[in-house]
């Protein structure tokens, strides 16, 4: 009966499914990350903070920086040429593998510990660092940057940090002469090596003189040649003194001005921003995984229309006023005119429909939902019955005695009789309703039984809703989940359509596949599904403004 007009909606549904998977798939990542963005900036604001302080009480370090030139040219020209001895060409990476040697940080360290210019605590700071570093191979104290040419010539940088200004100067100066003695040792290695074979010749000729074997010829020849040698060691020491090496000094380290570190303010703004995209990457991720109904996309994709998006009350509204006062005053009934509309759409070929409203599991909100629907019907000038049929936890007489407690017992059928649905369904013809509003009847479900299935199935339900439908304009039934218990399987039978509730961020999509099989094995009319408890006007999709104009305007 509400084929044709189930079809209308289902084909709107599909045009809006048309739209691109990458269009409900940003605006579905996007939602997830708004919906999260104040807890991830609120984590983002308190991890700045914490890092600003805690950047305040860290001691400050000073850097200073020295340059070396390097000329790795082998010869020099005219006289010069013949009176300094220079060291080979530096290969590539030979200067950073020296920093990191024993022959440079074992004398660096020793200098650091000699010099009294520092004072005892950055001394032994100081004399840590250095040695823990060396043992490690991964220099941070010293730092040591290149800019050279295919030859190999250009400048080293070599950086030092210190706890004062002062110290890291002194640092970055001690850092330089060590490598460029370590350099210039390298143009003696050749001197040293002469001196001593020029030492074992002299030595060899002193034993031989010394024998008595010789002839005066052979005597004079060991004289004259032991002179040459000891000339030629007095040149080779000479030219020890004129030994260079391939790095000279270009400019001595400077006391600097400022520190480099901590730097408070930038590294807030460094741990917000990082913390702030980490929360974005987890909030993206969450609703990738994020396998809850959240908008209509969600249901679309399972082949189901909305009918109505509602958004949460406030639990202290709640308590204090009750679920309809509550729903009043939040201005849900713009969101219920829409489901209402919806409804009588759907069932405007039907006269005194009977719509019952179900859930996947309990809590999601059914007979908070059901009554303020029916309230709303009644607002219209409908007559509405509300028949608890959730026999195992009846929760409508709660629902409406703190918006009406002096409500009156009304004849339904008959003389007397039932008072609750689980003996008006055994004895249909006579029965009262509890008048709890202007055009709304409820028959409240009664004590709570736990077979509520043999009620049902010894229940005459069909005769009992054809009977009770005719004095009323609609008849919305409440009733048990369906993944809960199988009563709404075995009452929606006999109902036109078929109402579920799900709860927003809450319910699955799993456990709703699942309830559309049961239904549709049971031969249940599903009308559609209303997304119940959204959080803010965003979801609701009813967000627009329309509010009365002021009273005092301008004409």
């Amino acid at each position: 009966m509400f084929d044709r007009n189930l079809y209308l909606i289902a084909a709107l549904g599909e045009n809006v499914e048309d739209r691109t998977d990458q269009e409900i798939d940003l605006g579905t990542l996007w939602g997830g990350i708004w919906r999260r963005m104040g807890w991830i900036v609120g984590i983002s604001v308190l991890a700045a903070v914490a890092v600003f302080l805690w950047s305040r009480t860290q001691a400050p370090v000073y850097e200073s920086s020295a340059a070396l030139l390097a000329s790795n040219t082998q010869g020099q020209d005219g006289l010069l040429g013949t009176a300094v001895i220079k060291s080979p060409p530096l290969p590539e990476g030979a200067v950073g593998q020296a920093l990191q040697s024993t022959a440079v940080m074992g004398s660096l360290i020793q200098a650091v510990q000699a010099d009294s210019s520092f004072s005892p605590t950055q001394r032994a700071l100081l004399t840590n660092h250095l040695t823990k570093e060396l043992g490690e191979q991964r220099l941070a104290t010293i730092r040591l940057s290149s800019q050279l040419d295919l030859n190999g010539n250009g400048i080293y940088t070599i950086t030092a940090q210190a706890g004062s200004a002062k110290a890291a100067q002194r640092l970055a100066d001690l850092a330089s002469t060590g490598i460029r003695n370590w350099d210039a040792g390298r143009a003696l290695q050749n001197i040293v090596k002469a001196q001593a074979g020029f030492q074992a010749q002299l030595a060899q000729i002193d034993r031989r003189l010394q024998g008595s074997a010789l002839t005066a010829v052979e005597r004079q020849t060991l004289i004259t040649r032991r002179v040459t040698i000891q000339d030629n060691l007095a040149q080779v020491t000479i030219l020890q003194n004129s030994a260079v090496g391939v790095l000279t000094l270009l400019s001595s380290a400077v006391e600097p001005l400022t520190s480099v570190a901590p730097k408070p303010t930038r590294n807030a703004l460094l741990t917000a921003l990082l913390v702030l995209l980490i929360g974005m990457g987890i909030a993206a991720l969450l609703t990738v995984t994020d396998r809850t109904v959240r908008s209509e996309d969600d249901l679309l994709t399972l082949n189901m229309v909305t009918l109505g998006i509602l958004p949460r009350l406030k639990k202290r509204d709640i308590v204090f006023s009750g679920i309809i006062r509550a729903a009043r005053q939040a201005g849900l009934y713009e969101a219920i005119g829409f489901l209402r509309v919806n409804l009588m759409t759907l069932s405007q070929s039907q006269p005194h429909p009977v719509l019952m409203i179900a859930s996947t599991v309990p809590g999601e909100g059914k007979s908070s939902l059901t009554a303020t629907l029916a309230d709303g019907f009644a607002s219209s000038g409908r007559r509405v019955l509300i028949i608890d049929a959730d026999l195992r936890r009846g929760t409508q007489s709660a629902v409406w005695e703190k918006f009406s407690k002096q409500g009156e017992w009304q004849q339904l059928s008959g003389q007397g009789g039932a008072r609750t649905a689980r003996e008006a369904f055994r004895d249909p013809l006579n029965v009262q309703v509890l008048r709890v509003e202007e055009n709304v009847d409820v028959l409240p479900a009664g004590p709570n039984v736990q077979d509520s299935l043999t009620i049902w199935n010894q229940a005459d339900i069909g005769t009992a809703l054809q009977l009770w439908r005719q004095q009323y304009d609609i008849v919305l039934v409440d009733s048990a989940p369906l993944l809960a218990l199988p009563d709404g399987l075995v009452v929606g039978v006999y109902v036109d359509g078929v109402l579920m509730v799900v709860e927003h961020g809450k319910t699955s999509t799993k456990a709703i596949k699942v309830a559309i099989r049961r239904a549709d094995r049971a031969g249940l009319k599903l009308l559609g599904f209303v997304i119940n408890k959204a959080e803010g006007q965003r979801e609701t999709g009813y967000s627009y403004s329309y509010s009365p104009r002021k009273a005092l305007e301008s004409v």
